[in-house]
């Protein structure tokens, strides 16, 4: 019980802000588009309280941390916040703005995972300080659902970024029927999780992705 309250304190300010900064990100490439409709509903903002989803950004990261430590496994976090408000329409030239605006959210992910890489870093240079092994920790965890959250959300399949960059850049007569599965796209996406098939497909990216990250700033994890 004592480990899994511990990961809990390591893990929550990481998810939190890295599930809430993508939506915010959005937000500010959309209003820099010529779309103020985020904007508007003070959507774009770096304080979570405006971004969290009871049910996304808490329930499901803390219920699958939880399983993955009773089951004594790697566990797969995943998790989102309230979806920031874009009408596409309002965009100046709405399929080739969409690929920024979708493009903003893995985009800040991996701003993120490069900051918690940072911290690590500076956690390493203060070895006496009582704050270097929890801010060191903190930073793995940071960089763990950093890049989890942008390898998933570059997925091409709509609603995810990934789909929404594709439909951007298919041409008009594939794009409309491609974006008709939208609605059905959380459903596949939890076959694919709950198959076990999503975590084949993006295991190994995730793990060359952090390799990369970390070998950048001579770090091993």
């Amino acid at each position: 019980m004592d480990e899994i309250i511990q990961g809990i304190a390591i893990y929550a300010l990481p998810v939190i802000f890295a599930i809430t900064m993508h939506e915010a990100a959005h937000g500010y490439i959309a209003k820099h588009f010529g779309d103020f409709t985020a904007f508007n509903e003070g959507r774009i903002s770096l304080n979570p309280i405006r971004h969290i989803d009871l049910i996304g950004t808490i329930l499901v990261p803390l219920t699958l941390f939880v399983l993955s430590k009773m089951t004594v496994g790697a566990g797969f976090l995943f998790g989102w916040a309230k979806p920031v408000p874009v009408n596409f329409s309002n965009l100046r030239q709405p399929k080739r703005d969409m690929l920024w605006v979708a493009a903003a959210g893995p985009g800040a992910n991996l701003l993120m995972a490069i900051f918690w890489a940072l911290m690590i870093k500076l956690a390493i240079t203060m070895p006496e300080s009582s704050f270097a092994r929890p801010l060191a920790l903190m930073g793995i965890a940071g960089i763990e659902i950093n890049v989890i959250l942008m390898v998933l959300n570059l997925l091409p399949l709509p609603p995810l970024d990934g789909g929404r960059m594709a439909i951007s850049l298919l041409p008009h007569r594939i794009a409309y029927p491609f974006s008709r599965i939208e609605p059905y796209g959380f459903i596949i996406l939890l076959g694919l999780l709950f198959s076990g098939v999503l975590g084949a497909v993006i295991g190994p990216v995730i793990t060359w992705a952090k390799i990369i990250i970390v070998s950048i700033f001579g770090l091993y994890i």
